[in-house]
């Protein structure tokens, strides 16, 4: 049985990742710094702080045992992340680091983290943002961050070809999250989408599936925009 790693795995879309990863047939380790609150068949879910290596190499080690062993990790999916508004008259020092050690440096620890377990066939699934590629505004330090998410990708792909890791990336645009809701802009920002709706979390999650299977076994270093056409606008 094949398993993933899934970071922000207690809400939204990484949860959603976790139900359909798991419905499919996976062994899933969800990673939150929340508890989770509900149970998903096949899936243990571990707390932790994905900015602090040290700690989250401890909690893998420790779930996984020592590289080499029967264990291994065949998708990591990094979903975590954070998007509090900022604009050049509102942002500071901490705002800038702390979105920038969750989007940025925890993809980068879980993904090094992960790599000892992981060999010929495995994947690493990112999230990035629309916001990476369009300017939403109030968003100017997210929208960063998602953009140095979108290099890392290309970078790690470039990396990690020659051991046969596939490193691509989703740029969701609005989707049904609580986060989402709680800007009060969802259903605004629906009627500006060309298909009408913002997407659910189910359908971004079957991409991260579609991304670690052999379907896209010659992919790697590309960025998958799931917008429902905003950004072609």
């Amino acid at each position: 049985m094949s398993t993933a790693v899934v970071t922000g795995a207690a809400s939204g879309m990484g949860l959603a990742t976790v139900r359909t990863l798991a419905a499919d047939g996976w062994t899933v380790v969800g990673i939150d710094i929340a508890e989770a609150v509900e149970e998903v068949d096949n899936t243990t879910f571990l707390t932790c702080d994905i900015t602090d290596r040290d700690s989250l190499g401890r909690v893998l080690g420790d779930y996984l045992g020592e590289p080499g062993d029967e264990q291994s990790i065949d998708l990591v999916a990094n979903i975590a992340g954070i998007f509090p508004p900022t604009t050049i008259e509102t942002y500071t020092s901490d705002t800038v680091r702390a979105i920038f050690d969750v989007n940025v440096l925890g993809t980068l620890n879980v993904s090094a983290e992960s790599l000892p377990w992981m060999s010929q066939g495995s994947a690493i699934v990112n999230f990035a943002s629309v916001d990476a590629f369009t300017v939403s505004p109030g968003q100017l330090v997210y929208g960063a961050s998602k953009a140095a998410v979108v290099m890392v990708t290309k970078s790690l792909a470039l990396e990690l070809a020659h051991r046969g890791i596939r490193v691509n990336a989703i740029a969701p645009g609005w989707v049904d999250t609580p986060g989402n809701k709680a800007t009060g802009r969802m259903e605004a920002a629906a009627v500006s989408v060309p298909l009408g709706r913002v997407a659910q979390p189910e359908e971004i999650a079957r991409w991260v599936a579609i991304l670690a299977s052999a379907d896209a076994g010659f992919m790697t270093g590309e960025t998958v925009v799931l917008s429902g056409g905003d950004v072609i606008r």
